[in-house]
């Protein structure tokens, strides 16, 4: 069948308008895949803390644990005024009183840093440890959410109470006759988890992810869409396709793993770094497994169309002419007997 004669000039224009929709949609398909994970995942409570949950069992994880709140707990038995004696009938006055003490009696109690250590790990080893991680995460969790979704919140640093944590601490540690564990002062602390500087960028970037978690997968799908539709060769175009979804999932894999090592890198003490690696692994694992399906599915599109394109044709039976009927011979009518013709 002959082409239009004004269709070849468009072709160029066509194909042009199709490799940039194409482009543009899996530009944005690793970009979409992301603000999803943040905005579903991360920002969402209850699937947040199922995923750092089997964290309390890591072994990494209960040793930052453990020797974060072991240095806290000494420094608060270090720091813990001893109880003042009766007052005697006649005290003898001090000839030389030492209005600064030595800073090493301060430190009343250096030696029970190892036997605190050692309780606090075998507490990171049960039950009750479990729950406090589950609720101190929470509790970290929704006051963070909390500041970032409502612009009408106090100005200052979002802080959370860790006093329930700590009543559970002490009370296992005076369940194991830990001395002076009663000692360990439990109130309402304050611990600010995000500084008031950092809070109105994180605000701001939170509700871009926000709306960039809904428009951004759904503008990609439909750019893909119309980049095939308007190509001369949809084939082609749905090839192209597949391949740019599988080069985002790719480069969406490598940013994960490039952002992986710089965290680590950035920690000061080394001994957290192995119990920071298992956190944003266990934080990570869906946006992996969503850049790994990125790239299969695409690889998949651009094989599937490309072996139907690479299908042999078979040739169509030549159509041969009909032949054409032979005509019937008329007979010459007979001489008529009058006139001898």
């Amino acid at each position: 069948m002959p082409r239009h004669p004004e269709a070849a000039p468009h072709t160029p224009l066509r194909n042009a308008l199709s490799a940039t929709l194409v482009a543009l949609a899996c530009l944005l398909t690793p970009c979409g895949a992301l603000a999803a994970w943040a905005t579903f995942g991360l920002a969402d409570t209850g699937r947040y803390v199922s995923t750092v949950a089997p964290l309390a069992t890591d072994p990494a994880v209960r040793d930052a644990v453990a020797a974060a709140v072991s240095d806290e707990v000494v420094r608060e038995l270090n720091l813990a005024p001893e109880p003042e004696p009766e007052p005697e009938a006649n005290p003898i006055p001090d000839p030389d009183p030492d209005p600064d003490p030595d800073p090493a009696t301060v430190a009343a109690h250096p030696t029970l840093a190892p036997f605190v250590h050692d309780a606090i790990r075998s507490f990171t080893r049960t039950e009750a440890f479990r729950t406090a991680w589950e609720a101190g995460n929470r509790a970290v969790h929704d006051a963070v959410l909390h500041a970032l979704r409502d612009d009408t919140a106090p100005r200052g640093p979002v802080t959370v109470d860790l006093a329930p944590v700590i009543a559970q601490v002490r009370h296992h540690l005076v369940a194991d006759r830990m001395p002076f564990a009663d000692r360990i002062p439990v109130e309402h602390t304050e611990v600010a988890v995000v500084p008031a500087g950092e809070l109105a960028g994180l605000r701001k970037g939170y509700h871009v992810l926000d709306t960039a978690a809904f428009w951004l997968p759904l503008t990609a799908v439909v750019l893909a869409v119309t980049g095939i539709a308007v190509a001369a060769c949809r084939r082609r175009a749905l090839t192209a396709t597949g391949l740019g979804t599988a080069l985002g999932g790719a480069l969406l894999a490598l940013a994960v793993a490039l952002g992986r090592r710089l965290t680590l890198a950035d920690l000061p003490e080394r001994l957290h770094r192995p119990a920071a690696a298992a956190v944003y692994d266990a934080l990570t694992a869906t946006l992996r497994t969503a850049a790994w399906l990125l790239l299969a599915l695409g690889l998949t599109v651009a094989l599937a169309s490309w072996l139907t394109t690479r299908r042999p044709h078979r040739p169509q039976p030549l159509a041969h002419p009909t032949p054409s009927p032979t005509p019937t011979p008329v007979d010459a009518p007979a001489p008529s007997p009058r006139t001898g013709v």
